[in-house]
């Protein structure tokens, strides 16, 4: 039977194994994305050849990163949030589709349903109202008897209780910044999403992997490029959720769970 695997490539980028096909979100492949610098290890290209298909949350350049899908190959097939595909093709991608919220597409055996998310979906941020905006999404991955939810960037929404239960979270559990503004998930209120989304599993995400040159040689910054993933596993034992917390750093793969271990 076909297996899950998971590889955390960095950020919010996973490549997700699963119905016999690779999928992967919010591609950010490069050393630079704009002003902010990766200080973890650059992916090498066999973590991320062989995709199917790109899983876009929303439009903000550290997930909808233009030079990454470039090196994807523009006829990958891309999947946005709708309002984004015409701003996305005039870039050159010929593969892209659009999906709504409650939507679902299939991949082979692969379906995905796009989920909502509590978060800005405007290219610029959040203050801003010209150029390209549409609404961040996450994504709800199913095959082969097995859910992974990748939340993107968000932050709660009462809908989240409504796609458990989950065999994995992709949860954000922090930024690239010495603060969070609206719209994300801190480390204790992703131990929230994770029970929500009544996860066995879950992966703490976008952390560890890009920040700003400079300040990222701080004490509190190199303080927060490492630990909240740890203070996510921490809330969720004092919840006293039942979800195995799989701390990975950015760059390997995702060991997840034994299926009997999850039964």
């Amino acid at each position: 039977m076909r297996t899950l695997n998971l590889h955390f490539l960095g950020h919010a980028t996973t490549r997700v194994e699963l119905g016999g096909r690779v999928a992967l979100t919010d591609p950010v492949l490069t050393r630079w994305i704009g002003p902010l610098t990766r200080v973890a290890p650059r992916p090498d290209v066999a973590a991320w050849s062989g995709v199917d298909i790109v899983l876009v949350s929303h439009l903000h350049s550290d997930h909808l990163h233009l030079p990454s899908l470039k090196l994807l190959g523009r006829n990958t097939r891309i999947v946005v949030p709708r309002g984004a595909g015409s701003w996305v093709a005039r870039h050159g991608f010929t593969g892209v589709e659009e999906i709504s919220p409650g939507q679902t597409i299939t991949d082979g055996d692969l379906r995905v349903t796009a989920t909502e998310a509590d978060h800005s979906g405007h290219r610029w941020g959040p203050r801003l109202t010209h150029g390209p905006q549409s609404p961040a999404l996450g994504h709800l991955l199913e095959a082969d008897g097995k859910r992974v939810y990748s939340a993107g960037d968000t932050d709660l929404f009462p809908g989240m209780a409504d796609l458990g239960p989950v065999d994995v979270a992709l949860l954000p559990v922090w930024g690239w910044g010495p603060n969070l503004g609206p719209g994300h998930l801190t480390p204790a209120r992703a131990a929230e999403a994770a029970a929500l989304v009544q996860a066995r599993a879950a992966v703490p995400v976008h952390w560890g992997t890009l920040a700003v040159p400079g300040i990222h040689r701080t004490a509190r910054m190199r303080q927060l490029l490492v630990e909240p993933p740890r203070t996510f596993a921490h809330h969720v034992r004092c919840a006293g959720l039942e979800t195995e917390v799989l701390h990975t750093r950015p760059g390997t793969d995702v060991l997840l769970p034994a299926p009997e271990e999850r039964e």
